[in-house]
């Protein structure tokens, strides 16, 4: 990989800014000074030193968001603030994008990452990655209710969705629920509910495959996956 590039791509500047540091005699390759943009380095056998600190390169960025309600799941919208938005620039660098979409009102777990390969794996309607919700619904929630989403619901456009379970945690006038499905229709979980004449007055996603929200999290935080975050969602995409 050219020097210019690999440290561009981890958030020395842009190609002419980091073009100026190799000029000023900052970066070294293996303890000798490189001024050649063009330079081709090794990222994982080459020690490169910026101003004598190590600049290590990493390729893929995997961040696990508390997303808060009135943020949208997209990289980039002209009206409303995105989930990126909310990123420290040594993150935004690596340009990711979210995993799958959350409703603007909907809160929780949400995966972030510029890995295409695991995202498009994680988001294949053949791969069933199960996701479970939290939800408080308006209206009291029956155990005819679990049975017909054990056998699948039919939404307002005539699609039967495919089995999904059901947990009851208080019912009442307002209920608490926690819901899994394998599955991503748009506005699925309240579409399911209107569907046997209930309303979702509050969603929050708990789980996606392996990962489970950090609890820790204030709405709007952000962390790394820890190490065995990343292991068992690599081990999960590929044996799911």
């Amino acid at each position: 990989m050219r020097i210019d590039k690999m440290l561009s791509n981890i958030g020395h500047g842009s190609r002419k800014e980091v073009k100026k540091l190799l000029k000023d005699g900052a970066v070294q390759v293996n303890e000798k000074v490189v001024k050649d943009p063009g330079y081709h380095v090794d990222t994982e056998k080459d020690s490169i030193t910026v101003h004598g600190e190590e600049a290590q390169y990493r390729e893929f960025i995997y961040l696990m968001m508390n997303k808060p309600p009135g943020v949208i799941s997209a990289t980039e919208d002209d009206r409303d603030e995105t989930v990126i938005d909310l990123l420290e620039l040594d993150d935004s660098i690596f340009e990711p994008f979210p995993v799958g979409r959350l409703d603007k009102d909907t809160e929780g777990l949400l995966l972030i990452t510029n890995d295409g390969q695991l995202a498009h794996r994680l988001l294949s309607p053949k791969k069933h990655v199960p996701k479970t919700y939290f939800a408080v619904i308006e209206g009291e929630v029956t155990e005819e209710d679990i049975l017909a989403f054990k056998e699948g619901v039919v939404l307002d456009d005539g699609y039967e969705t495919k089995p999904a379970k059901l947990n009851i945690l208080k019912s009442g006038i307002r209920s608490d629920i926690e819901l899994t499905i394998t599955e991503g229709k748009f506005h699925q979980v309240k579409r399911m509910f209107q569907s046997v004449g209930k309303r979702v007055v509050y969603l929050q996603r708990l789980t996606m495959g392996p990962l489970s929200l950090d609890e820790s999290l204030e709405l709007g935080e952000y962390r790394e996956l820890t190490e065995e975050e990343l292991e068992a969602l690599m081990k999960y995409e590929v044996e799911v």
